[in-house]
């Protein structure tokens, strides 16, 4: 079992990231290297989480071996003769070797290598990657061209700051640094600059998740919250749509311009391609290939311009079908919380909904999550459930920021987090150990990921679910995991005085720590910083349990959802509106589709067999009966479908004028058939 655990976790947390990546990032549409380079990164940084509790466990194991080899048993001294050799001595330390030991060795070449790969993902690659994807080249020398211009800036900053360093160091006599030196600084201000952010989004993600649940538990507030994001989504959606149609409007001025035999055909060739197809045909039909182009009379766009237009086109497509689909989503999550605020009140404890999901259950949900379990679920438990585990993280929260205050204080100990470890560790629970270090560095982590998930920067960084996360939106979100996730684990082996630095103690370090070096080479940085910076998270946490982002946001012109605020009454009122008439569409649309069902059910074979009857072969010798007889038959057959007729006909006036829809009609083959039967009837009279 010695490398399982590491083996198991290692895999786990492959799936764990491959499944979020999914959820955010479209795998068929965007190119494989951001759909690699986001997934390494998510990936690494997540292994480190789940990997540092092994770690934790055995160096408490390393300890006690190195602590029980180094001890002299001076009870036995003062024992001699007979009764010394027969009674033995015991061990002051009884080490037992953890289920999930992981042998010397093994470690430490592992922290090297995931970190110094995230390292070079989130300082090198990832923004050059982020500058290709953005790029609207159209080739690949173009587009790297593109992103080493951009990157240059980037990059031209930090060699200009570590060259000035390093020449500092040459003139100075007094300063001898080595490689390991050098190194070392260079993870300290990569750290400095993620803990600098870390106990931003820690500050809010402390307090933010837990009000999250508790006023998940009150169904009217979620209501007006969807309301208001109804009418912000909806006011982003017609913008997104305007901003498409701008565009598309250039790229038709383009396309009529530039004609088959011109040089830079196959660049407008390509932006037609990330075109919607409904546009596609419209410039398809109004294009003329037959004309060539004239390049001393006519002034056509430049290569530069059509990259620009490139790039616009690409953007513009991505928010237009982010918005359609958000708009979407939000609407059945609108519709399920009318749904739950009206089954409150039902008296038979059967949850009701208003429209039945487009997809198929399975089987086994029907059955076992049926109406009852529903309605008590939802109406009964579930808001019990998060406000119990709203106090829960409540307390989680005061856990932490308590810690984070007093992490530095070694005696006496009050770290809540260092005291559940070395009380453990005086016994020797390994389980025990892992699970509340998971627990802790889970929590930590849950805080400062989501955070990362939940802001949005303009239409710069967002993390939209269901397919709907551009490309460099996701390469950024790798940025930001990968230069987060080293301070936090170092912040919560601070937590638990397993930082010699932090501990002051003369004991082995875990290998996590080897790898980042000792900070005393920077006494500044690991004496000041690092232990009173993360204070500010009292003050960040106060700012956001009192929403005063929010509300300089609000103040500043950004709509945020304010309860005591009249700007957030009119957009909850514009909401419910807007939901009120996307339902009674919705409705509607429902009611046209069950009359043409029925109409079908109750028509069809009558209509099958009159087109029988019609195809019936005529012999030819009562040809001169059917002649004779034409008149008299088509009048009995009129008179006795007349009735048919009516019935038809009032039926298709019954639907709703406001549905109509020329297309649906005309393409449906029964309503065809029935037209020409019609028109044939009316001849025959």
């Amino acid at each position: 079992m010695s490398g399982a655990a590491l083996g198991l976790e290692i895999v786990f947390v492959f799936f764990l990231a491959l499944f979020l990546l999914h959820r955010y990032g479209d795998f068929k549409k965007q190119h494989r290297l951001v759909i690699v380079g986001t997934l390494l990164a998510w990936y690494l940084c997540f292994l480190i989480v789940f990997i540092l509790p092994l770690d934790v466990s055995t160096t408490i194991y390393n300890r006690c071996k190195h602590a029980a080899a180094n001890s002299s048993p001076t009870e036995s001294s003062n024992i001699t003769g007979l009764y010394a050799a027969a009674t033995p001595v015991p061990s002051p330390h009884p080490c037992f070797k953890p289920w999930s030991y992981i042998p010397d060795g093994i470690m430490p070449i592992f922290w090297r290598v995931v970190y110094w790969t995230s390292q070079f993902l989130t300082w090198i690659l990832l923004p050059f990657m982020q500058s290709y994807a953005r790029s609207g080249g159209f080739s690949i020398t173009g587009k790297i061209k593109t992103a080493l211009i951009e990157n240059a800036i980037y990059y031209g900053t930090y060699l200009l700051i570590f060259g000035a360093f390093l020449i500092y160091v040459a003139v100075n006599p007094h300063l001898h640094l080595e490689w390991n030196q050098l190194q070392t600084i260079g993870i300290a201000a990569a750290n400095t600059w993620g803990l600098f952010l870390l106990v931003l989004l820690l500050g809010y993600g402390l307090v933010e998740i837990p009000r999250s649940y508790w006023n998940g538990a009150k169904r009217g507030y979620l209501l007006m919250k969807t309301y208001f994001k109804a009418a912000k989504l909806m006011t982003e959606k017609a913008d997104a749509e305007e901003t498409l149609e701008d565009v598309m409007e250039e790229v038709r001025k383009v396309n009529e311009s530039i004609k088959y035999n011109h040089p830079l055909r196959k660049c407008v060739d390509t932006i037609l391609k990330k075109c919607p197809l409904e546009y596609q045909e419209k410039m398809g039909r109004n294009m003329d290939d037959y004309e060539d182009f004239d390049e001393k009379h006519n002034t056509y766009p430049s290569e530069k311009s059509l990259v620009k237009l490139h790039k616009q086109v690409i953007y513009s497509v991505q928010r237009h079908r982010r918005t359609q689909v958000q708009w979407q989503i939000l609407l059945e999550q609108a519709f399920y919380l009318e749904d739950v605020a009206k089954n409150e009140t039902s008296a038979t404890c059967q949850f009701v909904h208003t429209f039945q999901s487009p997809e198929p259950e399975n089987r086994f949900i029907q059955y076992f999550y049926n109406p009852t379990v529903e309605w008590y679920w939802e109406c009964l438990l579930r808001p019990w459930f998060y406000r119990v585990l709203a106090v829960v993280l409540s307390i989680f929260s005061v856990i932490v920021v308590w810690s984070e205050c007093t992490f530095f204080s070694t005696t006496p100990v009050l770290s809540l987090f260092a005291v559940f470890i070395q009380l453990a560790e005086k016994t020797y629970n390994y389980i025990y150990i892992e699970i509340a270090c998971f627990l802790s560095i889970f929590f930590l982590s849950i805080c400062v990921y989501s955070t990362v998930f939940r802001i949005r920067v303009f239409n710069y960084y967002y993390l939209a679910s269901h397919h709907q996360t551009d490309a460099y939106s996701l390469l950024f979100s790798g940025m930001l995991f990968c230069r987060l996730t080293p301070p936090l684990c170092l912040n919560f082996l601070g937590l638990t005085h397993m930082d010699s630095s932090i501990s002051h103690q003369n004991t082995q370090p875990t290998a996590y720590t080897s790898i980042m070096g000792s900070m005393k080479v920077l006494s500044f940085i690991a004496d000041g910083f690092y232990i009173y910076y993360p204070m500010l998270v009292v003050i960040l946490c106060i700012a956001t349990y009192f929403s005063l982002g929010t509300r300089c946001l609000n103040l500043l012109g950004f709509q945020q959802f304010m309860g005591d605020n009249d700007m957030t009454s009119d957009l909850v009122d514009e909401g419910k509106e807007l939901i009120r008439r996307e339902k009674r569409k919705r409705q509607r649309q429902e009611e046209g589709e069950n009359r043409r069902r029925e109409w079908k059910e109750r028509y069809g074979h009558s209509r099958e067999d009159s087109t029988r009857n019609r195809n019936v072969h005529i012999d030819p010798k009562e040809s001169n009966f059917s002649d004779i007889s034409t008149n008299r038959s088509a009048s009995k057959y009129t008179r006795a479908n007349n009735r048919t007729e009516r019935d038809r006909i009032e039926l298709l006036q019954d639907a709703e004028p406001l549905d109509f829809n020329a297309e649906t009609f005309t393409d449906d083959p029964l309503e065809s058939e029935s037209g020409r039967f019609y028109h044939e009837t009316q001849m025959l009279l």
